[in-house]
């Protein structure tokens, strides 16, 4: 199969990368390196089912020819992360909605139908009440977000084309709502929690929660995401399907700093921030994420393959062979300085 992933150097979309070469896959990658980094695909550089291009599908002259060869494409390229949604809540827009309905025109001028994976989020359900988010449920679209209601309106606007694309040229959609995906390769740099928290605690510092903690999010760890996105995948075919991918074990964001930290076997203490010192913008976050994961299961058989301490395991792991390697490199580089000087 020939598969066309945007947004392919991210968190989530190198580890569909790793999936699908490993199925046998071809492979194509396009991304921007904005957030990508082109080493999450190292390890396949030399693979000749893999091929990559630094683009922007915003403006990419080649992206038709591309998405004529795709038997499926997983379209990943936004704008994501806290911190850069609010930072560039215009380049959200326009990346986001400009940059989906572009690759749905091209799939639709290209005389063949690819299946379209469309990566949604969570934040559509905006200001829910409900214990458990259902893909049923009315899509909410909230001024108490801030500016960051933007980022909700790009991911509610990416659907409405992928469904209206659906129904009105045969291009079959699956629309995957993320539900906080974590593990390996992410970073917290834009604001994701988890990459963050254990950062801080493999280093003793304090672990900043922001808003209070009591707020209730549902992790998945990356490698469960992707393996679910390629089973609905495999079982929509040629029909159209939204569903929520994740993982539905509620934890609070105050609970998950207290076993960051004991699975870390940390120092750290925890200090609370306010979301204006966190963000620089008041708004308000959104009290409690868990999704109903019925639809998913129902259709693919759908089983968790890691628990959240076991991701948290990983990544410590992963955060202190980076913190040995640093202080190495610190060490030489002092090393060959105290040479020189001598």
């Amino acid at each position: 199969m020939h598969i066309l992933i945007t947004g392919g150097a991210g968190f989530i979309g190198s580890h569909l990368v790793d999936l699908h070469l490993a199925c046998g896959d071809q492979v194509h990658v396009v991304d921007d390196l904005s957030t990508g980094q082109r080493s999450n695909l190292a390890a396949h550089e030399d693979n000749p089912d893999f091929r990559f291009d630094e683009a922007d599908v915003l403006t990419w002259d080649r992206l038709d020819r591309v998405v004529g060869w795709a038997d499926r494409i997983y379209h990943l390229a936004a704008v994501v992360g806290v911190y850069r949604v609010l930072a560039e809540p215009t380049k959200v827009l326009a990346t986001n909605i400009a940059g989906c309905e572009r690759m749905l025109r091209a799939a639709r001028d290209g005389g063949w139908k690819p299946q379209v994976v469309l990566a949604s989020s969570s934040e559509v359900y905006g200001h829910n009440d409900e214990q458990v988010l259902r893909e049923d449920q009315d899509l909410v679209v909230s001024t108490r977000a801030g500016t960051r209601w933007g980022y909700s309106v790009s991911k509610i606007a990416d659907e409405a084309l992928g469904l209206s694309y659906a129904q009105r040229f045969g291009i079959p959609a699956v629309i995957a709502r993320f539900f906080n995906t974590v593990g390996p390769r992410q970073v917290g740099r834009y604001g994701m929690v988890v990459p963050r928290f254990v950062a801080q605690a493999v280093r003793n510092e304090p672990i900043t929660v922001f808003g209070g903690g009591a707020q209730t999010r549902s992790f998945c760890d990356v490698r469960d995401t992707v393996v679910a996105l390629n089973a609905l995948a495999n079982r929509a075919r040629a029909d159209t399907v939204i569903a929520n991918v994740g993982n539905d074990r509620e934890i609070s964001i105050l609970d998950l700093a207290r076993l960051v930290i004991e699975r870390a076997g940390s120092r750290s203490t925890i200090r609370d921030i306010g979301l204006r010192e966190a963000y620089g913008e008041d708004f308000e976050d959104i009290r409690r994420r868990r999704p109903s994961l019925d639809r998913l299961r129902n259709l693919t058989g759908f089983k968790h393959r890691y628990t959240l301490e076991e991701t948290i395991d990983d990544l410590i792991a992963v955060e202190r062979q980076g913190l040995i390697e640093e202080k190495d490199g610190h060490c030489t580089l002092v090393r060959h300085q105290s040479e020189r000087a001598a």
